[in-house]
């Protein structure tokens, strides 16, 4: 079966429910990977000894709802990111035609829809980053919400403050670039193998596979700029450029400190991965049969 012409405005409805859907399954794990890589040993955070010992205190002090700290703008930046990723990937590579391999082609379209998506995010994925960052031991929040991050954040540091972090930021479009590329790839392969057209619809057990192995390896190969990007963001530090927590980081922690919250960003990215490309994929499909009939 073949897709009926997907329009850009059903890949950015497709990418918007799927970026949704997968934040309220995963926050959690994202905020433990947040934590785990902002930790350079500082004894003014909570010392963990490991993920099931940080949910347990979480839990303890704040309930539940403490592994949802960030959610909002988590949500919001998740939806925008996706929705606005998956329209403008598919207009930029409509735009620019075929310009050399569809490997090539898709690494670039990845690259440039991840850069612009960066300019109007960086804000949000700041505010998450921070909130995340609201430990159980402080006795008072710094940030009450979204919105008064961001303006404390303003009022303290400037707009560029929103910033902070902007530069990996741009490095990581790299890693949606490659998970991107790998998706279509397999995607490609699947229904040559089955003799089917491209872009024809495929079971959910291959998109599971697809996204899954397209993320496990993006986000390993490309997981430094994650903790770069927390150690820039954190509101508990000096102001640092990214040189320098570079090298502090590769001083003190070696070359491993780059991939601190690795392990839980992949068991956080897997079921995210799938949930957003399942879920793309099929509201993406409904909106294209809903326009047919």
């Amino acid at each position: 079966m073949k897709f009926p012409d997907v329009s850009a405005y059903d890949n950015l409805i497709g990418g918007f429910c799927g970026g949704v859907a997968s934040t309220l399954v995963c926050h959690p794990f994202d905020l433990l990977k947040i934590r785990f890589s902002a930790n350079e040993g500082n004894l003014l955070r909570p010392q963990y000894t490991g993920y099931l010992d940080a949910v347990r205190r979480i839990c303890k002090i704040e309930g539940f709802r403490g592994l949802y700290q960030g959610l909002t703008p988590s949500i919001l930046g998740s939806s925008i990111s996706w929705g606005l990723y998956f329209q403008w990937y598919y207009v930029i590579k409509n735009k620019l035609g075929k310009t050399g391999s569809e490997e090539i082609d898709n690494l670039i379209c990845g690259f440039l829809s991840g850069s612009a998506v960066m300019c109007i995010t960086n804000p949000i994925w700041l505010t998450k980053t921070r909130l995340c960052l609201q430990y159980e031991n402080q006795t008072t929040k710094k940030f009450d919400g979204m919105i008064d991050c961001m303006k404390q954040t303003v009022k303290n540091e400037g707009f560029q403050g929103l910033y902070r972090g902007f530069v990996p930021g741009i490095i990581g479009t790299t890693h949606g670039s490659i998970q991107f590329a790998a998706y279509n790839w397999m995607k490609d392969k699947r229904c040559q193998m089955l003799e089917k057209p491209k872009d024809s619809y495929l079971a959910h057990s291959d998109y599971l596979v697809f996204s899954a192995v397209s993320k496990i390896a993006a986000t390993t190969m490309t997981f430094p700029y994650q903790v770069l990007r927390t150690r820039m963001q954190d509101h508990n530090t000096i102001n640092r450029g990214i040189w320098q927590i570079t090298r502090d980081t590769l001083k003190y922690e070696g070359i491993s400190g780059l991939w601190k919250g690795c392990i839980i960003a992949n068991i956080r990215q897997l079921p995210a991965a799938i949930v957003t490309f399942v879920t793309y994929e099929n509201v993406k499909r409904l909106c294209s049969s809903t326009k047919r009939d």
